[in-house]
């Protein structure tokens, strides 16, 4: 019996898991061609579409279940190979837009020290997973999170998205 891993900051130790299935060719039903598919991945990362909205749009609307299935690479790997892959990790832009959001609510909000403690939290999952980011070098060494320049840098990265 393997031992779960906790959440950071609450309770949970989730086994919920997503199951994919055991064969990796490409569905039988699926009419769509290797280049076409990477041809509207790149078109959707154009429109300013993150990697996992890229997923789920070809899952809902394309009837493609698991992308790497079809052409044997990943979304990511496939945007980085066209140059359209976006300038921090996806899961760190979401942590730092959160951060700024919480941070604009408290300018409002002064009193709410709930909240004050959750951005606590949040910026320190921010570090942690910036340092993890540095050490695998998918972002710069001299890289740092800046509460002050946090909004600015997510506005930058919308921009270049669009």
């Amino acid at each position: 019996d393997k031992e779960k891993m906790g959440r950071m900051h609450s309770k949970g130790k989730g086994i919920s898991r997503r199951c994919l299935p055991y064969k990796k060719t490409p569905p039988s039903w699926l009419q769509m061609t290797v280049s076409d598919l990477c041809d509207s991945i790149c078109k959707l990362a154009r429109k300013g579409m993150h990697p996992s909205q890229i997923g789920v749009t070809l899952r809902d609307q394309h009837g493609i279940p698991q992308v790497k299935s079809v052409t044997g690479n990943k979304i990511l790997r496939i945007l980085k190979k066209n140059g359209l892959a976006p300038a921090i990790p996806e899961d760190l832009y979401y942590l730092i837009k959160k951060a700024v959001s919480v941070r604009k609510h408290l300018e409002k909000n002064r009193p709410d020290t709930d909240a004050k403690f959750r951005l606590i939290l949040i910026e320190s999952r921010i570090h942690r997973l910036a340092r993890y980011y540095k050490r695998i070098q998918k972002l710069p060494g001299n890289w740092k999170y800046k509460s002050a320049t946090a909004s600015a840098l997510i506005s930058q990265v919308d921009q270049q998205m669009n």
